[in-house]
């Protein structure tokens, strides 16, 4: 995997995001595998295409592809809100790409892979409307808040540089795929709970998540017994196999 850029293909546009387009996603289908199955190559969707930028020609799976000159530790721009709710909710997710790359040295930087079921309407944060007098007045554009996927769906292939082994890489991608639920709502209960446990040490008590029960009751307000749901998500992440139950009220995170 080559890090770099190749320049010389963006050398006849004028347009600085035509160019970082034509960059980075070039980028991909040279270097890129498949997260899913392992498959050396990606193929390019055609221009305009509304959901996906690339696919897997060996498991089909499709991919998006985010780019940005900073750090991936808290949000990237992205298109229409409502369209990425719809898209979230109806299942018609690709998997991301989230890239950060040097302008300076035209190479990746970082290079990160989220599953699309990892993908619920919290982490979309809902931009201002543009004013009256833009193009598009009134249209309203989104952000993706990276910071708040569980780390088990963030997948780093490329971190500072260094480069991780694609066999390690299929292994995690593929691990996740056990929290793939369908049922937006369901599936929203479970990546809180976890994004908790996230937060707990390596071995912690139920008391310990119980702890964010006032965060979740304020994400989920029609809830009205939290830590029922706490327990019920806990043991679908135990029988997952995500944590293991030790007794007397003591997990450890797996």
């Amino acid at each position: 995997m080559d890090l770099f850029f190749n320049k010389k293909l963006a050398e006849t546009y004028h347009s600085a995001s035509q160019r970082a387009r034509v960059l980075t996603e070039s980028w991909v289908v040279e270097n890129m595998f498949c997260p899913r199955c392992g498959n050396l190559h990606l193929s390019h969707f055609g221009n305009n295409r509304p959901v996906a930028d690339f696919y897997c020609s060996f498991c089909k799976n499709e991919y998006e592809l985010k780019s940005k000159t900073g750090p991936l530790d808290k949000k990237v721009n992205d298109g229409a809100y409502y369209t990425m709710i719809e898209r979230i909710t109806g299942n018609k997710n690709p998997d991301f790409f989230f890239m950060n790359y040097s302008k300076e040295n035209q190479c990746v930087k970082d290079f990160i892979v989220i599953p699309k079921h990892f993908f619920v309407p919290d982490i979309i944060e809902k931009r201002k409307p543009l004013s009256e007098t833009a193009r598009r007045a009134g249209w309203v554009g989104c952000n993706i808040l990276i910071g708040k996927v569980p780390q088990q769906g963030r997948i780093e292939v490329i971190k500072n540089g260094k480069i991780a082994e694609i066999d390690e890489i299929v292994k995690k991608v593929n691990r996740g795929k056990a929290l793939e639920i369908p049922d937006i709502k369901e599936r929203t209960w479970l990546m809180d709970v976890l994004f908790c446990i996230n937060q707990a040490p390596t071995e912690f008590s139920l008391a310990k998540i119980y702890e964010y029960t006032h965060y979740l009751s304020s994400k989920h307000p029609k809830n009205n017994n939290i830590q029922a749901k706490i327990r019920q998500q806990m043991q679908i992440l135990r029988d997952l196999g995500f944590i293991e139950f030790l007794g007397k009220g003591k997990y450890r995170k797996v």
